[in-house]
């Protein structure tokens, strides 16, 4: 099971979303029904994928009115066939459409990540390697896509920028006197003096030459970015024979057509920006079936 997301956490970003779709002022919905007016309806998904989001959709009707009833069919991190309800939605019909909308839309953005997440998953199942995601999450929206990616088996990276140190290449070029190798080296030694204790340093290499370097300085981990295949290669197979070294990511220019090949150098983790940068929708309907009776859902 992914790790927990809770109402705490999510409270911000949907009463937000609520709001910036005014779901209080709803005037279609209380034009046509009575205030008393009831229905069901189903949550379905259009296409095939992993489901994420059922506690995201019964808060989210739940903000609008808490007495609206969502019954969870599908599990997060579930796989689901085209067609499949995703949950039942029952209560006030003014108070279902006004949330559907935000419902709908946050359960099928988080749907699309877990997909995406798990297809890379399952790319490089037997390898030993772990994909990880990246902070390139829709502002406002890191914790439920950050949760999505777990939930199709994904691990998080730093979830912020006081989480750990990542010290990335603009860093490194903004400074004059990082133009070495040894330089790189003895500005490792000196991060690592000067970090929190426990904090995790990691350190981005966009040149293979000065791969050495970064191992010297000791970082927890080191990032190879934008480095092609090949190169990726002759860094595993140099640090083969190592005792000790950090744990090496691969970042930039992974695909799904290529994410096996780089997992099957050696590497450790892979970074995928795609997974919540890039991800398609999973399309997802809420489809009316009924009006009803109270006792009838």
């Amino acid at each position: 099971m992914p790790g927990t997301l809770t109402y705490r956490q999510s409270l911000p970003i949907l009463r937000a979303a609520l709001q910036e779709d005014r779901a209080g002022r709803d005037i279609t919905s209380r034009l046509l029904y009575s205030v008393s007016a009831r229905l069901m309806a189903r949550l379905v998904a259009r296409d095939a994928g992993v489901v994420c989001g059922a506690d995201v959709a019964r808060w989210t009707f739940q903000l609008v009115d808490r007495r609206t009833h969502v019954r969870a069919l599908q599990s997060d991190g579930a796989s689901v066939s085209r067609g499949a309800v995703i949950a039942v939605v029952s209560g006030l019909a003014r108070s279902v459409l006004s949330a559907e909308r935000t419902a709908v839309n946050l359960v099928s953005r988080l749907s699309g990540v877990a997909t995406l997440t798990r297809h890379y998953v399952e790319a490089v199942r037997g390898t030993g390697v772990r994909i990880f995601d990246t902070r390139k999450t829709t502002p406002g929206l890191r914790v439920l896509e950050r949760y999505a990616v777990r939930c199709g088996g994904g691990i998080n990276h730093r979830f912020d920028l006081q989480s750990q140190i990542l010290i990335k290449s603009n860093h490194l070029r903004g400074l004059s006197a990082v133009t070495t190798a040894g330089e790189l080296t003895r500005l490792l030694n000196e991060t690592r003096r000067q970090a929190p204790r426990g904090c995790r340093i990691e350190v981005e290499v966009w040149e293979e030459r000065l791969v050495p370097a970064a191992v010297a300085g000791g970082p927890d981990i080191i990032m190879l970015d934008n480095l092609p295949l090949a190169a990726v290669k002759r860094v595993m197979r140099s640090l083969h024979r190592a005792s000790q070294r950090p744990s090496i990511e691969v970042s930039g220019g992974v695909t799904l057509r290529n994410v096996r090949a780089f997992a099957e150098t050696g590497a450790d983790r892979i970074a995928v920006g795609a997974l919540t940068r890039s991800a398609r929708w999973l399309d997802i309907a809420l489809e009316v079936e009924r009006p009803f009776r109270r006792g009838a859902a």
